[in-house]
């Protein structure tokens, strides 16, 4: 992976971090998610509105921009879910670990994805890590929070996958994005159920400034990471950004939690991970 785009994965990570931390402190995550999406679209949007050239060059680049956005929307139903039930420091590493578990395999065997002994290396090494991080279980964690949270991972390796195999066929990343988040926008606010737009409202009016910076962050991490992830492999990039667990645990504890043996061993190993991971050929 060259030095740029592990750069601009790891800046995408953090602000990723960021923006999940901020979620997690709203009243109504369900309300600041669709808020949030709002915003973002209008972000991916305006950055559209810059590029030259077709936004889709190939039909299929839009099919699987699509399918990203079904997981996108699943991803921020499972993950508010799993904020209700359990700690930021402990459903974050759960789910952006599991993605980098199924998005591995997948990447090599169906992406044709090359793995090096150091990139394998650095794979184990963050996989294990976050491992670490999530076994930090404490009496605010439960059964449900750790399913949720699992259920999340599936949701991120899915639209790691999609988004690859969507920018592969030469679509704009801010194309792609604004694609995905058309299908996500409605998922959760059917999920929201009857006045949902007004708990989408009233959670804004709550924390207008937060959440209005959460969007701005949420489209930024996404469109600097499928920046990213067009110039190099879907493993890496995902593998990669799951640095974000170092922020996000850095993030938890400004805002109280504060972490375990574990976790602390588990983050010395992701970043040794992304090191292996983004240090050049």
């Amino acid at each position: 992976m060259q030095p740029l785009v592990a750069a601009l994965i790891i800046v995408s990570a953090f602000l990723h971090a960021l923006w999940n931390a901020a979620l997690k402190l709203q009243p109504d995550r369900e309300g600041a998610a669709v808020a949030i999406l709002v915003i973002a679209i209008a972000v991916s949007a305006a950055a559209l509105g810059t590029q030259d050239g077709p936004a889709f060059p190939a039909t299929t680049g839009l099919l699987w921009a699509l399918a990203a956005g079904v997981c996108e929307g699943g991803y921020l139903v499972t993950l508010v879910l799993g904020f209700r039930e359990a700690p930021l420091g402990v459903v974050y590493p759960i789910a952006r670990g599991g993605a980098v578990a199924m998005v591995w395999p997948a990447s090599a065997l169906w992406l044709g994805e090359a793995i090096t002994a150091r990139s394998a290396a650095g794979a184990v090494a963050v996989s294990t890590g976050l491992v670490l991080v999530g076994i930090e279980r404490r009496g605010s964690t439960s059964v449900r929070g750790v399913f949720w949270a699992s259920l999340c991972a599936l949701f991120i390796a899915g639209y790691h996958l999609c988004y690859k195999c969507a920018l592969a066929t030469g679509a704009v990343p801010s194309a792609v994005f604004l694609a995905a988040l058309a299908v996500a926008l409605p998922v959760n606010v059917v999920r929201l159920g009857n006045g949902g737009w007004a708990r989408t409202l009233a959670a804004l009016r709550t924390s207008p400034l937060v959440i209005a910076a959460a969007g701005v962050l949420c489209a930024t991490s996404f469109l600097v990471f499928l920046s990213a992830l067009s110039r190099g492999g879907a493993g890496a990039a995902a593998t990669l950004r799951n640095t974000s667990v170092v922020f996000a645990l850095l993030l938890a504890w400004l805002i109280g939690e504060r972490p375990g043996r574990a976790q602390v061993i588990g983050t010395l190993g992701v970043a040794l991970g992304a090191v292996l991971l983004g240090w050049p050929r």
